[in-house]
């Protein structure tokens, strides 16, 4: 019923398999058994004449070298990577270098698979713009072989009125550099909480370490630690613990003269290997100004994980662990301010259920309050967020996600209670958007799924994945949406 209320428009992000990005490649490494044949590898390429060595780095930079972004940098870091296996001793020319970096690198098209997912919030550039302009940054689920996922971006603008302009994608997508990070000693104490690490050696390095920290001096603390200490049983092993809790938190940059539709969150740390998912963006306002943050789903093949990222200008991005209760499933997604000074956010703790969970002071999200369970005939399976919640007169503004028969997923919508958010104060009684004809195939049939809208002018902007293969744009009337919605029943939980 309620499905007409939100119109689709025309603009459509679509997966481009022309977006490649360079990353390591070692022979053998791929296979069930692992037995790197770097050395052998390494030693035909040396073999081969300055002639044939030269055409073929030649043939390579012009088949290759318009695809990427300084590609002698990439080749060089490659050859960096592998050196080792040469014999010590041997000089070997910076032509057979560099293509030794060539053969050890392949292209890995990020998106070549699917894209989806995507979440929306206001761009830190509103220069050039005319009245009834907003400028958008889009965070994009990429898909590539494998099902490996990663974080890409787009930029869009909005208005006058109900027009969309989707920026062209053009350029080379750019993978982000690690860079120093400071460390929080009250993250590492959260993440050696999680896993029941307390003891004598834990304590001292907690104690030694100031609020926030690098890593050399995190690599002195360790270093002093009382012999007495690690001589005991369980030394080595909370050691290991201590610095795989510590490493957990990184932090990445983009080159200044990249576009954000180029930059490319990659996998960082393990629990990232098998992919980067749903990336909810907010910009949140705070003491210090504001600051974009995300929750994404960190896989590692077998295990998630919830994760946070930090950004003052989207090029610099800070990866943090999420610990406690609250958020040990997926679809996290953080309020855009504290609410009476409490850091709330979103959750799906028990894999059905929409609930709220707050941040304590050991900076553990508590165990969450229920606020919307299954209930229509289209959201039984499953309920979840589908980003955000939006700051309104009326209350926070809540897109839902439910899951219905033949698992397809649909849009809703509910509303908390400004003040109180624990409090549903009403819903829509159907879905918002719903797969129309067009969205029932994909690379994932029968879904449509956002992971963040926002409201600009008075519309609620809704970027949605069709068929987990490409992204749509909704738009609906804020007060249009709200007085569709119903009262809730007495109690302030809906389900």
């Amino acid at each position: 019923m309620t499905d007409t209320l939100a119109v689709r428009h025309g603009a459509i992000l679509a997966p481009d398999p022309r977006r490649v990005v360079v990353k390591l490649f070692v022979p053998g490494e791929d296979a069930a058994l692992v037995r790197s044949r770097a050395r052998a590898l390494i030693d035909r390429v040396a073999h081969l004449d300055d002639e044939e060595t030269g055409r073929l780095l030649r043939e390579t930079f012009d088949r290759f070298g318009t695809r990427h972004r300084d590609l002698d940098a990439t080749f060089h870091h490659h050859y960096d990577l592998v050196r080792h296996r040469i014999a010590r001793g041997r000089d070997l020319s910076p032509t057979t270098r560099l293509l030794i970096g060539a053969y050890f690198s392949h292209e890995y098209a990020v998106e070549a698979a699917a894209l989806c997912n995507p979440s929306m919030v206001a761009h830190p550039d509103q220069t050039g713009l005319i009245a009834g302009q907003l400028r958008v940054a889009i965070s994009l689920r990429q898909i590539g072989e494998g099902h490996l996922s990663s974080i890409g971006f787009a930029t869009a603008v909005l208005g006058p009125g109900l027009r969309l302009t989707v920026a062209d994608r053009s350029g080379p997508p750019v993978v982000g550099q690690r860079t120093a990070v400071r460390h929080r000693r009250d993250l590492l104490a959260a993440g050696l909480t999680e896993v029941d690490c307390d003891n004598e050696i834990t304590a001292t390095v907690l104690h030694a370490l100031p609020e926030r920290y690098d890593e050399a001096t995190f690599d002195r603390v360790i270093g002093d630690l009382p012999p007495d200490l690690l001589s005991r049983s369980t030394g080595p092993d909370t050691l290991e613990q201590v610095r795989r809790t510590n490493a957990a938190s990184y932090a990445t940059i983009f080159p200044a003269d990249t576009a954000l539709h180029q930059r490319v969150l990659w996998p960082a740390v393990p629990a990232e290997g098998n992919g980067m998912e749903d990336a909810r963006f907010v910009r949140f306002t705070g003491e210090s100004g504001p600051l974009y943050r995300a929750t994404y789903t960190a896989y590692d093949g077998r295990r998630i994980a919830t994760r946070t990222l930090a950004s003052v200008d989207l090029r610099r991005f800070d990866s943090t662990p999420m610990r406690g209760p609250g958020v040990r499933n997926k679809g996290v997604a953080l309020f855009p301010r504290t609410v009476a000074g409490r850091h709330l956010a979103l959750c799906r703790a028990d894999g059905e259920t929409i609930g709220l969970t707050s941040l304590d002071r050991e900076n553990r999200w508590r165990r969450p309050v229920p606020l919307h369970a299954p209930r229509d005939s289209w959201e039984l399976i499953q309920v979840g967020n589908c980003g955000s919640p939006i700051e309104t007169d009326a209350g926070w503004l809540v897109l839902t996600h439910g899951v219905g028969p033949m698992r397809r997923y649909a849009i809703g919508a509910l509303l908390l209670d400004l003040r109180r958010p624990e409090r549903v104060i009403a819903r829509l009684p159907g879905a918002l958007l719903s797969p129309d004809e067009a969205e029932q195939d994909g690379y994932v049939p029968n879904v449509v799924y956002s992971c963040g809208a926002l409201v600009h002018d008075g519309e609620l902007w809704l970027p949605y994945g069709a068929g987990d293969n490409r992204v749509g744009f909704a738009t609906v009337p804020v007060a249009t949406l709200l007085a569709a919605m119903v009262e809730s029943a007495p109690g302030g939980r809906d389900g």
